[in-house]
């Protein structure tokens, strides 16, 4: 009768997560020496690893005298649980190896949740292998999680093939598929299944919806989401709403990022951490960094990804200062940092110079935290190092560092130079460059400018050459401004807006009081030959020009003017929009392929670097 007693509250600690009690109960089963007893063992096992305590079930797992395929499946559930798939994979092979047990149904499941954890394609593909020649090959649960897994590996074609042999499809197989063909790309596909899906509940829309946002499509989510609301389907489960915040967050568009946040508040879900986490990050990216602190001010409950969030929207947004203090409150509040945090903390300490606080933050990520640096991570501390001018410390880190430099590493250090006027070593990195497949418009310029400085013009026609050989794949520059509802898109050039007439009376305005305070138009971005009166206009009709002066013909006087270019901002029109917030007082916010600008009295928040 007392095993059957313990089993039942073990079961209530294990539903409710509580250790405490869990440890009271455990040790009064061993005062009264039921710990080996039927059923009991692996209860405990399933019930610590529930509770987080996966450090005592494995303990217990180990000390057991006879495990069995439910201890197996409990203790790698246990690590799942605690974000350790890697020791699931490492320790499987000893439970044939040890304890002469081939795995079942419910071991494979817990295995291919590992191999997702991990990205694993290559042991997924193993697991499936496996699982094809055991007795257990016509399970249809272990099957859906196989669709999930290739589906999130990219593989829909693998996943489909999974799919078409579950003999009974059920909600998790049908929605794992749904999101494998919208992840993929392959809308149509997503759609026609979507019509066909036998059910068409909250859990098929998310699906759908969440998988256009993970592959950049927000405006068919968009539309999918509407299209839902439509039809009446109840928000019962949040996950829909953080993964349209998140689309907003995407193609940056604030004033319909506010209206999910509205109706986020409409449905009682605004103290949900995971939408909290996502209203912060999408204020940032949508340039309302005033709103993303509010937001993260009110929340009761922040993680790691809450306080990442904030303080990478900080260090974008040119606030170094405050999100270094942001990181020190976090450290305070016991919260890990993760491998995000430390890329926003160290490109915040490149942009106003703090090479021996970055350092520190550097060594900090794997001397205290036990985190293995990435190669964007190699790159930040290069930037840092070639921003303060510590061009031979930069060098030896190149030479030191287990990655190879990619062409955004190499570009960083470049642009240094050129800043810095070292010459030489500008020619240097510009050569090697010279020597890769570049991929980057911003790169040819960036190559095109240091070359001309140093007078080296047939390296200048060569870039022109190899820059004209690419334009066909160049993305057209365009540039985006919302005022309230109405959104308005400008490409470079263009000439048909209904307001064409009175926004190049406006630009002219704007451009002889320039003139009357020094500005000289810089045409060294320009890469065709052409006479320097047809550079300059050609720079007059840059898209980011056309949005501003749309916008103060538009918008509210005093309000600040949001912009959203796809392209990186031209020197020329990063000083002319520096000259444009001092002359119409008001704070233009542009954010563009590399980060955010804010133009306000003259000055930009990227201290003119970026």
């Amino acid at each position: 009768m007392p095993i059957y007693h313990f089993l039942r509250q073990l079961q209530v600690c294990g539903r409710h997560q509580a250790p405490s009690t869990t440890k009271t109960l455990h040790s009064q089963i061993i005062k009264l020496g039921l710990h080996q007893c039927g059923p009991l063992p692996n209860t405990l096992v399933d019930v610590y690893g529930k509770c987080g305590l996966f450090q005592h079930a494995h303990y217990l797992f180990e000390v057991m005298p006879h495990r069995d395929h439910v201890s197996w499946a409990s203790i790698l559930t246990a690590f799942n649980k605690a974000n350790f798939p890697n020791i699931t994979l490492s320790i499987f092979p000893t439970m044939f190896s040890i304890d002469r047990l081939q795995p079942d149904h419910f071991v494979f499941a817990t295995l291919v949740k590992a191999c997702v954890a991990l990205g694993a394609t290559t042991q997924g593909k193993q697991v499936h292998a496996r699982f094809v020649l055991s007795p257990f090959c016509d399970d249809d649960v272990v099957k859906s999680s196989l669709v999930d897994m290739y589906a999130k590996f990219g593989l829909p074609e693998n996943a489909r093939a999974v799919f078409d042999s579950i003999k009974l499809k059920n909600t998790v197989s049908w929605t794992a598929m749904l999101s494998g063909y919208a992840r993929s790309g392959r809308k149509n596909e997503a759609m026609e299944m979507f019509k066909s899906a036998p059910v068409r509940n909250l859990f098929a829309w998310t699906a759908l919806i969440s998988g256009f946002v993970q592959r950049g499509n927000g405006i068919d989510a968009f539309y999918m989401f509407i299209e839902m609301r439509r039809e009446g389907i109840d928000i019962v489960d949040p996950f829909v709403l953080s993964s349209i915040v998140g689309a907003c967050a995407n193609i940056a568009v604030l004033e319909l990022g506010k209206q999910i946040h509205g109706l986020v508040i409409a449905l009682g879900y605004e103290s949900c951490l995971f939408i909290s986490n996502a209203l912060v990050d999408m204020y940032a990216k949508c340039s309302d960094i005033m709103a993303a602190k509010h937001i993260f001010g009110t929340m009761k409950r922040k993680d790691v990804v809450s306080w990442t969030s904030i303080i990478v929207g900080a260090a974008q947004h040119g606030q170094a200062e405050e999100a270094l203090m942001l990181y020190d409150e976090m450290v305070s509040a016991g919260v890990k940092p993760n491998e995000v945090t430390f890329i926003g903390l160290i490109y915040a300490c490149s942009h106003v110079g703090l090479v021996s606080r970055g350092c520190k933050l550097f060594k900090s990520m794997t001397e205290d935290y036990g985190i293995s640096p990435s190669l964007q991570h190699y790159t930040c501390l290069l930037d840092l190092l070639g921003r303060s001018g510590h061009f031979d410390e930069a060098e030896n880190l190149i030479k030191e560092m287990p990655y190879k430099p990619d062409e955004p590493t190499w570009a960083a250090l470049l642009s240094a130079c050129k800043h810095h006027g070292n010459t030489q070593m500008a020619i240097r990195y510009a050569d090697h460059l010279m020597s890769i497949k570049l991929e980057y418009p911003s790169t040819y310029i960036l190559l095109s400018n240091v070359y001309a400085k140093a007078a080296m013009w047939e390296q200048v026609s060569k870039v022109r050459k190899l820059m004209g050989e690419m334009e066909v794949k160049k993305e057209p520059g365009h540039s985006c401004i919302d005022i309230g509802k109405e959104s308005q898109l400008f490409y470079a050039g263009e000439t048909s807006h209904p307001l064409k007439k009175k926004m190049f009376n406006l630009l002219k305005e704007l451009e002889e009081e320039m003139r009357r305070r020094g500005y000289v138009p810089d045409t060294s971005c320009v890469l065709h030959d052409m006479e320097q009166q047809e550079k300059e206009r050609q720079l007059f009709w840059h898209s980011e020009r056309l949005a501003v002066a749309y916008g103060l013909l538009k918008s509210v006087p005093g309000t600040a003017i949001r912009i959203v270019k796809n392209l990186r901002v031209c020197g020329d029109c990063h000083a002319v929009l520096k000259l444009i917030s001092g002359i119409v007082k008001r704070e233009i916010v542009v954010r563009d392929a590399n980060r955010y600008h804010h133009f306000k009295d003259g000055k930009c928040s990227c201290n003119d670097f970026w």
